[in-house]
This record gives C-alpha cells, sequence and structure tokens, in this order.
C-alpha cells in the first residue's frame, strides 16, 4: 500500500507542477542546442519594432523625455 501512496504522490506532483516541468525541459534543450541566440536576436528585433512604433506614436512625449534627461546632465 506504501508504493502506491508514493506513486499517488508522484502523480499529484507532475500534475501541480507541469507547466514548470515542461518549461525546464524546453529551457535544457534551448539552452543545448544553441538556440538561445536565436531567441535573444529575435527578442532584440522585436524590442526595436515596439520602440520604434512607440516613439513615431509619441513624438513629442519622447521629445520632452529626452530635453529633461539632457537637461539633468
Amino acid at each position: 500500500m506504501e508504493s502506491n501512496d508514493n506513486f499517488d504522490n508522484f502523480l499529484g506532483f507532475l500534475k501541480k507542477y507541469k507547466g514548470a516541468i515542461i518549461g525546464g525541459l524546453i529551457a535544457i534543450v534551448i539552452a543545448c542546442t544553441g538556440l538561445w541566440k536565436l531567441l535573444i536576436a529575435l527578442a532584440i528585433i522585436v524590442a526595436g519594432f515596439w520602440i520604434g512604433n512607440y516613439v513615431q506614436k509619441n513624438k513629442e512625449k519622447v521629445k520632452d523625455f529626452l530635453r529633461k534627461l539632457i537637461d539633468r546632465f
């Protein structure tokens, strides 16, 4: 009976932390294959698109922020 309880505990653990386990396995695969370089490059490209779009839509806010930043120095 004790081994059945251990198995039930193990299944409960897997159900509770299924997402973390899958995420960890994916992270290991990415780290071992070198895909992290591609993912970082894609993240930088997406950040560049986002920043460019933000600056285009909020030109005055950005200008004011940069003026205040430059005045501090």
